[in-house]
């Protein structure tokens, strides 16, 4: 027997299912009716009555808790970064005049590590309140929610099951982490060739200064205004007159080494998510090319909101493809421009795409490699060689490892989580709050 109702409760469409689990006590409720017709007597009479009204209490149980049992689901944060806390606050309400002796709290969420899914009672006219925790543990765009709440009358005859749809999307981010050791090549100047690697011009013609930002070249520090302002400063530089910087990174899946968090996919998306809030600081504009499941190509754009959410959203949800690094360099040739600076990160020890970047730098584009090593992921491959033909070509090339990922930066973790001083009195006060405290409902 299944009885369902759609309710406008809330801001989604709540849908309430009665469930009879066992035909035992209706079968037997109607055995002693029949019997009583048949046969009067005060036996049948006094089982009728008996079996009749524990059917009839028990549905007018879970009728009253079909119509008055809500949850009300609220999460602090709709975005994060991988190591962030996740807190939820939940509000269960009985509006009606029976107790719900028990309540399964189902949790539909898609995050990772995480489950809000409890059981718990609730007396008639009453609220219970809790709160759940867990750690964004990988990256990638979920959902929390909807919720399903189960709860039964107190013989357990029947069984209702309300569903609240009600969800909202949560983007974890891959972290940022300081580069300082990786010195991207500027774009060729004007009048001159390919630049050259460690090139003087680099220390010349600053248009201006901004603050300094952890990971610049310490080089491109300018000292005078440093002086003046008491505060670390570095020089915009005048270079090509494009300002661009492509990021490439390598998905394919034939490529990549390790698994999970410790695979050179996770890094090569740290990598390039620090790479492109490094050139938003610098007001370069910064595009992305992936070749994931679905290849992104998001063209160059000065920093503002839209263009970092579209590249972190990309980041955040890419997985391995098929496209080799040499054919994605290829078909995105023609849409790269003149004198712009081209970002190649990849685990790919094969140089076969080492043949459309030369055509790319004939044009004027700067490349600088980050080559991520396999072997420190476990594979038996080694970027050294490929490494050697790069210093060969005169190419800026880095060799970065999995000891990046164990940087207590690659897992920051500080949304959501308190931070604590003890005073000399031994007591511990806030030294910094989880930003934002708002609770905001699941709609």
């Amino acid at each position: 027997m299944r009885l369902s109702y759609r309710n406008q409760a809330y801001n989604g469409i709540m849908i309430s299912r009665v469930r009879l689990n066992s035909v035992l006590l209706p079968l037997l409720t109607i055995a002693m009716l029949v019997m009583q017709l048949l046969d009067p007597s005060k036996v049948w009479q006094a089982m009728l009555t008996a079996f009749g009204g524990a059917l009839l209490v028990s549905w007018l149980w879970i009728r009253s808790l079909r119509d008055n049992l809500h949850l009300t689901r609220e999460v602090r944060f709709t975005w994060a970064q991988v190591g962030d806390k996740l807190e939820e606050q939940f509000t269960l309400t009985n509006d009606s005049l029976v107790p719900a002796t028990w309540v399964e709290v189902v949790d539909h969420s898609t995050l990772p590590d995480y489950s809000a899914a409890r059981a718990i009672g609730v007396a008639n006219q009453e609220t219970n309140k809790w709160h759940t925790a867990g750690i964004c543990t990988q990256r990638g765009v979920y959902r929390l929610g909807g919720t399903t709440l189960r709860s039964s009358d107190p013989l357990g005859v029947f069984t209702v099951e309300i569903v609240q749809p009600e969800s909202v999307s949560l983007m974890v981010m891959p972290p940022v982490i300081p580069l300082p050791q990786v010195e991207i090549m500027p774009a060729g100047w004007l009048g001159d060739g390919r630049p050259r690697p460690n090139s003087p011009e680099q220390t010349v013609n600053a248009l201006t200064v901004h603050e300094y930002q952890h990971g610049e070249p310490l080089r491109q520090i300018h000292w005078p205004t440093t002086a003046r302002r008491n505060a670390l400063y570095t020089r915009v530089l005048d270079g090509s007159p494009a300002n661009d910087w492509w990021i490439v990174l390598d998905a394919e899946a034939n490529a990549q080494a390790g698994h999970g968090w410790e695979s050179t996919l996770e890094l090569g998306v740290i990598l390039a998510m620090s790479l492109a809030d490094r050139g938003f600081r610098a007001r370069h504009s910064v595009g992305l090319l992936a070749s994931g499941d679905q290849t992104v190509w998001l063209k160059p754009k000065q920093d503002d909101e839209n263009h970092r959410m579209q590249m972190t959203r990309a980041l955040a949800t890419l997985q391995p493809g098929q496209l080799p690094l040499a054919d994605l360099l290829v078909r995105a040739g023609p849409t790269l421009g003149h004198r712009t600076s081209i970002i190649i990160i990849t685990p790919s020890i094969n140089s076969e795409w080492l043949t459309p970047l030369t055509s790319l730098m004939w044009r004027g584009i700067t490349p600088t490699i980050l080559l991520l090593d396999p072997a420190s992921f476990g594979s038996t491959n080694h970027a050294d060689t490929l490494s050697d033909i790069l210093a060969q070509m005169g190419i800026s090339r880095f060799i970065l490892n999995r000891s990046l990922l164990l940087q207590p930066e690659a897992r920051p973790g500080w949304r959501g989580q308190w931070e604590w001083r003890i005073m000399p009195t031994g007591k511990a006060v806030s030294a910094r709050p989880p930003g934002d405290m708002t609770w905001r409902k699941l709609k």
